[in-house]
């Protein structure tokens, strides 16, 4: 274990009362004390390492001049909240992060009462935010006693749609509202978009004299790296046909650029809104993400993911890796699709490294697009693409595709238009928990007419799906596959496409089938293994497609079995739903067939590795084994041995 740092004036803050008493010197050596503590917290656990090292001063000046929990500090996507959950109370479970039974990645309500607002998709903070300042002012709940709502997000999280219409309409209400925008120029990938070049060029020249003078925020007493952004900035005001910023066009009171890591222009500033904020009134502070920390500033993405490290070294303690990621299977595959096929194009949400595509990128940069932080535009830019005529790939986690889902309904699929979705991190997905978790695809698009919904089952079938996908023209097709390394199975040189509809035996047994939709297939064989050791021997398909179903092959399983058994990564209303509507409709429940669908439980599963959320889920071997036995009507006995 790593020598904690020492920490004596952090030792002494256990909630943000007890920094009241403190100088703002003290303050300063806090913010220290704070930053050596996060990192150290964070080299055992692994996590968000570079958000959190950025906003440290401006957590420690928020808590310092605001009275949480009764004023609502509202982090977005919250996974810079670390040091602000060290100064909350939670300094004694911070070792704990992203760990089973342990506290959380991001704000979440139940963890604690300074969590006024769960978070860990972008972009819903001025939304909340203002939510609570109406509640403040029409009364809500009096216990509550909310005081100030204050939001904070990042200039990556701003590019959302959804932010501009919060402003929007909080500019309209004109409640006491404090937004703060951090702007690294950094989100999780690089920034792009009109909103982004904005923001990096942006400076006030008018409003809130007095403020400004009260943050030092002369552009000479700027950092040397914002100094020039600063002039430029000012002299693009100087050539705006409209007077004031975008920002004071929604009707905020605009306050900055102000440097983020220096508590002498954050607490005078915050202390003079505090005092003399009336309306909304937006804080535009400039941070660098993975500040203080050598290895977090040095890297391309400032530390923003890390996995257990050397604080020393700041090299990370992977473990080996026995087989390709899935995202690697299908940044790979897509690229050999390109090479042959012109009209392939690829779209990401802000997540080129998370979703692959940064390989398709650097192989073809004029049909690659990243589009921001925004699933709606991505969904709909694609079928766009494919109405002109390309073949586009929008590649998303299963999270975030939930987020355009009006739009795969009303632009894609009742258009039938042949956008083919790349699903990652379908499943659990381990250390993100609830919030990231790919549970419900399978259910919101195998109800879409038209759809075409696949499963890969491993890293090989993966590289098939593409290559189905590149060539289905039909209409829009999804293919789902999850978060890690792959089954390590034998890998084909090029994908080979798989006919739509068709499933395939893996192994022939007799009494029960089961029926697996996607990578629950290597813990259906175990089971298999374990099973035969008890004299029975179940055959075992892959059902590669949620719809179309394979009627052949699922008919066939229920009349030569006296069970079926389904099991797929999602909840209820997916898969097992679709079998159990076709055998219904066919009669086959009639002869006696015993049918059981294995879904997730009807609840959201708290952070833990990836084996033990299915563990929770009741989804691995043992539980396979055990569900077998069950309809089997042999007694259960210490399955899960």
């Amino acid at each position: 274990m790593t020598e904690r740092p020492n920490t004596p004036l952090l030792d002494r803050v256990r909630v943000p009362a007890d920094m009241k008493g403190l100088s703002d010197a003290d303050l300063e050596r806090l913010a220290g004390e704070l930053r050596a503590e996060t990192i150290s917290a964070v080299s055992e656990t692994g996590g968000h390492l570079g958000a959190g090292l950025g906003v440290v001063e401006l957590t420690v000046a928020l808590h310092a001049v605001f009275e949480a929990p009764k004023d609502r500090i509202i982090w977005d996507v919250s996974h810079q909240c670390y040091p602000h959950k060290i100064l909350t109370g939670r300094r004694d479970r911070i070792r704990t992060l992203r760990q089973k039974d342990g506290l959380s990645g991001f704000t979440k309500r139940s963890e604690s009462p300074y969590d006024p607002f769960g978070a860990a998709h972008s972009s819903t903070s001025i939304s909340a935010a203002l939510g609570f300042a109406v509640a403040r002012d029409l009364g809500g709940a009096p216990e509550h006693g909310i005081g100030d709502a204050i939001a904070v997000i990042g200039d990556g999280a701003m590019s959302a749609g959804m932010a501009f219409e919060a402003m929007n309409n909080a500019g309209h209400l004109k409640k006491r509202l404090i937004v703060i925008l951090n702007d690294n120029e950094m989100s999780i990938a690089p920034p792009v978009g009109a909103m982004s070049s904005y923001l990096s060029r942006l400076y006030a020249g008018a409003p809130f004299q007095e403020l400004k003078a009260a943050a030092k925020g002369a552009v000479s007493l700027l950092p040397g790296p914002f100094q020039e952004g600063a002039r430029r900035a000012k002299d693009v005001l100087k050539h705006m046909t409209v007077g004031g910023t975008l920002f004071e066009e929604l009707g905020f009171s605009y306050v900055g650029p102000i440097d983020g890591h220096d508590l002498g222009q954050l607490l005078p500033v915050l202390r003079t809104v505090k005092a003399r904020a009336t309306g909304p009134i937006l804080i535009h502070v400039i941070t660098e993400k993975g500040k203080g920390y050598g290895p977090a500033e040095a890297a391309r993405d400032k530390g923003h993911g890390v996995s257990k490290f050397d604080v020393i070294t700041g090299e990370q303690k992977k473990a080996p890796s026995n087989a390709p990621s899935y995202t690697k299977v299908f940044a790979e595959s897509l690229a050999q699709e390109a090479a042959e096929d012109d009209k392939i194009s690829a779209v990401t949400a802000a997540m080129p490294d998370g979703t692959g595509l940064k390989l398709f990128a650097e192989r073809y940069p004029s049909r690659c697009f990243d589009v921001g932080i925004a699933e709606q535009h991505a969904v709909t830019f694609s079928a766009g693409m494919a109405a002109g005529g390309l073949r586009p790939f929008c590649a998303l986690y299963s999270t975030f595709l939930q987020r355009g889902y009006d739009q795969v309904v009303h632009d894609v699929a009742i258009q039938r238009l042949p956008v083919r979705f790349a699903i990652d991190r379908a499943g659990l997905v381990g250390a993100d928990g609830a919030t990231h978790a790919g549970s419900f695809d399978i259910g919101y698009l195998a109800n879409l007419p038209g759809f075409v919904v696949m499963a890969a089952a491993d890293e090989a079938e993966l590289r098939h799906m593409v290559a189905t996908a590149a060539r289905h023209d039909e209409g829009p097709i999804a293919f789902r596959f999850p978060r890690g390394e792959g089954a390590g199975v034998e890998m084909p040189e090029r994908g080979a496409p798989i006919e739509i509809g068709k499933g395939r035996m893996i192994r022939e047994g007799k009494g029960v089938a089961i029926l697996s939709f996607g990578a629950r297939l290597s813990e259906v064989l175990l089971a298999a293994e374990r099973l035969e050791a008890k004299g029975i021997s179940p055959t075992v398909a892959d059902a590669r497609f949620a719809k179309p179903l394979d009627r052949e092959l699922i008919l066939d399983l229920a009349a030569r079995h006296e069970a079926l058994i389904t099991i797929e990564e999602g909840a209820v209303g997916g898969f097992g739903s679709h079998v159990a509507q076709l055998l219904g409709d066919e009669g086959v429940f009639d002869a006696g067939l015993k049918f059981r669908s294995m879904v997730f439980p009807d609840t959201f599963i708290d952070q833990a590795s990836p084996a033990d959320m299915y563990r929770v889920a009741g989804m691995s071997a043992p539980d396979i084994e055990a569900k077998v036995l069950e309809v089997m009507g042999v007694a259960v006995v210490g399955q899960r041995a």
